[in-house]
Formats: structure tokens, sequence, C-alpha cells
């Protein structure tokens, strides 16, 4: 039996205790113990995180076991193999022999291999006159047949932690998705509360996750979004308990209206025509001339007389409500710019800007006053804001504009799903969940 006794190394390599203690675990396999090779070797490559073992390890180890002359590892087949470092660097698709030593040694350091090293350190095979194996010099595979059970267990353990990571981030990627339809739900429909508060809360929790969490991070972070989902809930249903009680049936018709699953824009490029003429430009900004600024103070006059007594008002044309001020202007940041001294501070400010870039990406007042009679003065700012926000994307600002004042009239558009894709967009670079 080649495990029956002990053998030290060849050469300067040192003897050591967990060697000897290896070379006794593998003298104790039962006469009757067998496995598969491959399918032990398949183990082995599910365990390979809690036996520290790389992938170029077990390379080598595959190209070990493939001059095992039998499907079968057991004892009476014999447990040594001879090949030279030539043939294992052909096997390992010319991997250098410099390379495949060291991983021959970190599989013998691992527990997984023995050496039975010859008086001169080569590896060969002595046989009988019958031309069977009378003894050989190599690599044993015994601690492979000795701690067989052991390493299907650590196989079984990993896949278990791996499906249960698996399940936790399908947890977590669902938890996500409600809690951003949620949030959107109840921007779109005016129910009150710190919807940009919870938002931010929201992508704070998801980008303060590790690129590559450990389990508890990721547990960690499904109790934080489970519990904000369920914050976000008990709003909303709080808001239909109370809709419920007033019997309000303009805002049940509102909300049937508002929740048509084609209203999905997010500002994706519609058309391959190309932008009008573009308006000149003074350091990012429209150049307004006195003639250009009376032309536009006239459109203003007109878009607050449509708007029903000015900016403050909060029923918009078409069925469209108005979203905070504040949640545009951090949708949309570029059209501060546009303000006057950078600051847009109110309504009749953003309109007034709206109104500059309009005349800035060759929007014609036409489409702009159509827009406006549609959705409304306020809404009308707000779109031409988003436009401006991504505008890179956009080929005819004027015509996909006239596109959403069409889908407007059908009820098919919202500003919600569009505020919220720019959000998103906007929120502070991060790492994702994984």
């Amino acid at each position: 039996m080649e495990t029956g006794s002990i053998t030290t190394p060849f050469g300067r390599r040192s003897m050591t205790l967990g060697m000897l203690a290896n070379q006794v675990m593998a003298s104790e396999i039962k006469p009757d113990q067998s496995v598969d090779k491959w399918k032990l070797f398949r183990a082995l490559c599910e365990a390979k995180p809690l036996l520290g073992i790389t992938d170029r390890a077990l390379a080598v180890l595959n190209a070990l076991l493939s001059f095992y002359p039998k499907n079968e590892l057991a004892q009476e087949n014999g447990l040594i193999v001879f090949p030279s470092n030539i043939q294992l660097s052909l096997r390992t698709h010319g991997m250098a022999e410099q390379t495949v030593r060291r991983h021959l040694a970190a599989l013998v350091e691992a527990g997984l291999l023995l050496r039975k090293d010859s008086p001169n350190g080569k590896r060969y095979v002595r046989r009988d006159s019958a031309g069977e194996v009378n003894e050989a010099f190599g690599f044993s595979l015994a601690p492979l047949l000795a701690r067989a059970e052991e390493i299907e267990q650590l196989a079984a353990e990993v896949m278990a932690e791996r499906q249960h990571v698996q399940r936790l981030r399908e947890r977590v990627t669902l938890c996500r998705r409600d809690i951003a339809k949620l949030i959107e739900a109840g921007v779109e429909e005016d129910v009150p509360g710190d919807w940009q508060g919870l938002y931010q809360e929201f992508r704070d929790l998801v980008e303060g996750l590790p690129r590559s969490p450990t389990t508890a991070q990721i547990e960690q972070l499904l109790d934080e979004l489970t519990a904000l989902r369920a914050e976000i809930l008990n709003r909303l249903q709080t808001q239909i308990k109370s809709t419920k009680q007033r019997g309000n049936a303009h805002y049940i018709e509102r909300h049937i209206q508002n929740s048509n699953p084609e209203s999905t824009s997010e500002l994706e490029p519609s058309f391959e025509t190309k932008q009008g003429a573009a308006a000149e430009q003074d350091n990012g900004r429209g150049v307004v001339t006195t003639e250009g600024k009376k032309h536009e103070d006239a459109e203003m006059t007109k878009l607050e007389e449509r708007q029903g007594g000015g900016p403050g008002g909060r029923h918009n044309a078409g069925g469209l409500k108005s979203f905070p001020l504040g949640l545009v202007l951090q949708a949309c940041p570029e059209i501060l710019a546009y303000g006057p001294n950078g600051v847009i501070g109110n309504w009749r400010e953003l309109m007034s800007a709206a109104v500059t870039v309009r005349s800035m990406l060759g929007v014609s007042p036409s489409a702009y006053e159509e827009a406006a009679n549609v959705m409304g003065a306020e809404n009308a700012a707000t779109v031409m804001a988003c436009i401006l926000e991504r505008g890179g994307h956009i080929n005819s600002a004027g015509g996909y504009l006239r596109d959403l004042t069409r889908r407007s009239e059908k009820g098919e558009f919202a500003i919600g799903p569009m505020l919220m894709a720019l959000l998103r967009a906007n929120a502070p670079a991060g790492r994702k969940a994984g």
C-alpha cells in the first residue's frame, strides 16, 4: 500500500508537522472506500473558497487526475500518479513549468496531495515481471480519497451559501423596485409627504453597499429597505383610507387616468431629425437681445394669463398637476444657469428661464405655446427643463416637445416618471448593489 509508510521530501524541502499529519490521515483510508474522481473534482471546484486553493491550482490537479487510469479513486487501483512537469505543462495548456511546480506545492500545503519522492527526486514506476506496478514515486492522491466526505460537505455549504445570497439579492432587487415605484406613485398622486427626503434616504442606503458585499451586509441592507418600504406603504395606505372616507370621485378618476401603463417616458430619443438652427450661446447660455427680451416678456405674460392668475395656481390644463419646484430643480439642475444670477426661487423665474431655453434649443414659440395650452405653463416649463437636462440625447427638441404635447392631450403622458428618471440620473455617483 502506497500510504503504508511515512516518506520525507527530497532535496532541500523540509518536513513539517502538517505534512506528517496529512500522511497519517491518508493512511487511514478504509479498504473498500472509493469515489468518482471527476465528481470529487467538481466538489473541489465548489469548495475552493473554503479550501484556500486557486483556479490555477485546480487546473494542475485536473491534469494530475487525467493521468490516473481509472474513474474510481480506490486504494486497490493504486493512488500514485507520476507525470513529469513537461507532461503536466502540456495538459495544463502550456502552463510554465515553474508555475506548475508552485501550484503543486500549494496543493500539497492544502492537504490535497502527498509527495512520495524517489531517492533521486524523479517520478517513475517500477513494475514486476507481469507488468504490474510494484512501486511508484510521484504524487499520491490518497488525501483526496481520505477527505472525500469532507470535501463534498464543504461544497454543499458553499452552494447553500451561494443560493442564500442569490435569494437575498433577488429580494433586495424587488424591494428597490417597490420603493422606487411607490415613491413615484406618491409624487404622481400628490400625496402629502417628504418624498424628496425619502428618495434621498433610499439612494443613500443603496449606494452605501460595498461593491463586493458580505452576506451580513446584504442582509442588513434588506432589513433597512424593508423598513423603508413599510413606511412608504403606510403613508400611501393612509391616503387611500382618507380618500375613501371623502368619497372623492374626482380623485379616483384622476388616479385611473394617471395610472396609464404607457406613461413611462424617460426622455428617450424619439426623432431622427436634427435640431433646427442653433441659437447663439454665451458661456453655455443663450444671448438675449433687447428685442428678444421684449418678446420673451410678452410670451411670459401670455403664459401667466393662460395659467389663470399667475404661477401660484396648482390646477393646470390637460389634467396634469405641477410638482414641487424644489423637486423639479433637483431633477433638472441645468436650468438654474438660466435663472437670474444663476438662481431660480419661484415658478415665474423658472418659466422665464424656460422661455430662454426654448429659444436657445430652437423650439418654435408656437410649439411651446401649444404645450402650455395643453399641459399648463408650469408643466410646460418643467418639461422644457427636462429636455435641457437630456439635450445631448434628443435630436429635435421642438419635435420632442410636440410629441409630448400630443401624448398629453390623449392622457398618455405623465411628468412624474420623467422627473424620477432624471433624479436617478443626477443622484451622486456611488457604489451600486450587486
